[in-house]
């Protein structure tokens, strides 16, 4: 489905259950209640975490941000991940931003049902598992694009 729709269909939801009164506990939000994530897309790619910060903490305070990057060339992919402190201020955030314009760009924004924290390995671990793989033959040749992502060593003393 077209985002753009799907923004569109969540505003008309909550059209109608404010006009009908609905409570929070038969609100469509309700099925999210312990999720305090949202899904952030169609970012524009210059904005960085302060700036989404900024944006958001205006419906709460904001304890994540995970703006997901290219690993290659840490540019941001255009989409992110944020918590707030408390679950209500996600209801917020969806009900007011999701259809929002930010830098000529209309932004999407949705409740998580499920996120999952990707577990940061220490910069130790990291080294040992690609020295476990081995050397990258391309960046022998100083052909590697890969960059830090490479999951292979590239430093020519580990055989």
């Amino acid at each position: 489905m077209n985002p753009l729709t799907l923004v569109k269909r969540i505003q008309n939801i909550n059209s109608k259950e404010a006009s009908l009164g609905i409570g929070e506990d038969a609100s469509w939000h309700a099925k999210y209640k312990d999720s305090a994530y949202v899904f952030v897309g169609g970012i524009p790619f210059d904005l960085t975490e302060g700036d989404l910060l900024a944006v958001f903490a205006q419906y709460g305070e904001v304890v994540d941000v995970n703006l997901v990057r290219d690993k290659g060339t840490g540019k941001s992919k255009g989409f992110a991940f944020l918590a707030y402190e408390d679950q209500r201020s996600t209801n917020l955030a969806v009900d007011n931003l999701n259809g929002a314009q930010v830098l000529g760009r209309i932004i999407r924004v949705d409740h998580v049902d499920k996120y999952k924290k990707k577990e940061e390995e220490d910069e130790e671990t990291e080294r040992q598992k690609r020295e476990a793989r081995g050397v990258c033959r391309a960046f022998q040749r100083g052909q590697c694009t890969r960059g830090a992502s490479c999951k292979f060593s590239h430093d020519e003393q580990v055989r």
